[in-house]
């Protein structure tokens, strides 16, 4: 007699293939409505706080407000030498110098 195939194991297998993709576009859908709700704003009002000086209603700094000369920097002190570094500009590699590919 000739062996019968079986065929429950291919269909457990692919059945099995089918759950885990309902279930990963699930986590998904349930990731991409959590975003949705976040970048909305629907979820940022539970733990944050507005800034009062920004508020529309307030009224704000115009150029002949400064601070106060005890707490101004003074441009012509001099800079430590370890300090110089931070002052330096960022510079990065020109990305038009690429050596052409061979």
């Amino acid at each position: 007699m000739a062996k019968k195939k079986n065929k429950k194991a291919k269909r457990t297998s692919s059945s099995t293939g089918t759950i885990a993709a309902v279930i990963a576009g699930g986590l998904g859908l349930v990731g991409l409505v959590a975003f949705a709700r976040r970048s909305r704003g629907l979820g940022a009002t539970e733990g944050g706080s507005s800034a009062a000086d920004l508020a529309l209603d307030q009224p704000h700094h115009g150029p002949g407000d400064r601070a106060n000369m005890d707490f101004r920097p003074d441009p012509t002190a001099p800079v430590p030498k370890d300090r110089r570094d931070a002052l330096a500009p960022a510079t990065l590699p020109n990305p038009n110098n690429v050596e052409p590919a061979m």
